[in-house]
């Protein structure tokens, strides 16, 4: 989807059409979620500071985020989704991957298929969406990046080497800023620079993640598309209003915990690791986290895991704190539902 969240506001107001419209709560401790693309001509982008925001373009109109709205319209673009196919794998709200070998109306290509679904969202959602068609999913992420707003591109088996090799390697994915600088080291610019490296070089470098450079560079990708992937994460973060000290997260752990174990209980599986998040005034990231015996099997256990965390940050004790958060990670299978799975595995208990 287009600026999804900003998208939705000018859709619902029209008088927010055309105009440069933020996503955000405004103030100074707020970020960005989306920019429509009016705002992204002054160079304003998502998980910007607000201020920062605010200072490249003074005439931008600022909007409260609506989840729930959203939320809302992302269902409607899930049904004209399935009319097509059952194999989506959603990556937020605003994006997912189609596997469309076989899809439901019978549509010869693909790239038919991305052109029905674009049209149905245009028609019954009064939303643009991009689409990327190619052989993989790496391939197609690309591609629906490249003639975005309301754009479809069309990556064909024997055009890849000609689209991939001129790309900047910054353009694959899980090249960052270290790995890109990294790569630069060794003269690596572009796709092409990339391909000219030995996998054996790679792997020495990277570890496994030289091998799946190797592979990108060439097109190579077999991940497949997976519905209704299992939940690996569940988090909540809070921004203060003003700094402040370690000691002081008190409350906000504990509301953040409460908020993190409401969502947990929707999941079949079981969360084992309680994961602490802060953000320090100076914007440096910390995470602290812990995998007990047995999972917590209570909001209060939660709570109490997260709160000790705080104890291994070796920080100054006047240090203070812009962000945090409390999270659950490392999903697994509830005992019961494994010892049935173990039960039924068993071929001496077959009959």
């Amino acid at each position: 989807m287009d600026a999804f969240y900003a998208s939705v506001e000018q859709r619902d107001d029209p008088q927010l059409c055309g105009k440069p419209v933020v996503v955000a709560w405004k103030g100074n401790r707020s970020v960005v979620c989306a920019a429509s693309y009016e705002a992204r001509k002054f160079g304003v982008r998502s998980a910007m500071p607000a201020v920062r925001a605010e200072r490249l373009c003074p005439e931008a109109i600022f909007v409260a985020p609506n989840f729930t709205r959203y939320r809302a319209v992302s269902k409607s673009v899930r049904e004209i989704f399935t009319r097509h196919t059952d194999l989506i794998e959603p990556l937020s709200l605003d994006e997912a991957y189609l596997d469309v070998t076989e899809n439901k109306t019978g549509l010869p290509t693909a790239t038919l298929v991305a052109r029905t679904i674009r049209e149905q969202i245009r028609q019954e959602l009064n939303l643009t969406a991009s689409a990327g068609v190619a052989p993989n999913k790496f391939l197609a992420k690309l591609a629906s990046d490249w003639r975005k707003p309301d754009g479809l591109f069309v990556i064909q088996p024997d055009e890849i080497e000609a689209f991939l090799l001129p790309l900047p390697v910054g353009r694959l994915p899980g090249v960052g800023k270290v790995t890109g600088e990294k790569l630069a080291k060794f003269g690596i610019q572009t796709v092409a620079d990339l391909r000219k490296i030995d996998l054996s070089v790679l792997e020495h470098e990277f570890g496994r993640y030289g091998v799946r450079l190797h592979e990108l560079a060439r097109g190579i990708d077999d991940t497949e598309v997976v519905p209704d992937r299992p939940t690996q994460s569940i988090s909540a973060e809070d921004t203060f209003e003003f700094d402040v000290p370690l000691a002081e997260t008190d409350p906000m752990i504990r509301r953040l915990a409460e908020k993190v174990w409401s969502a947990s209980r929707k999941e079949s599986r079981i969360a084992r690791t309680v994961v602490l998040k802060l953000k320090t005034s100076e914007f440096k990231l910390l995470t602290r986290s812990h995998t007990p015996g047995s999972p917590p099997s209570s909001c209060e256990e939660l709570t109490d895991i997260a709160l000790s965390l705080r104890e291994r940050v070796k920080l100054s004790p006047q240090k203070r704190y812009r962000l945090v958060g409390v999270g659950l990670s490392n999903f697994q299978a509830r005992e019961d539902d494994a010892a049935q799975a173990d039960l039924f595995s068993d071929p001496s208990l077959k009959t």
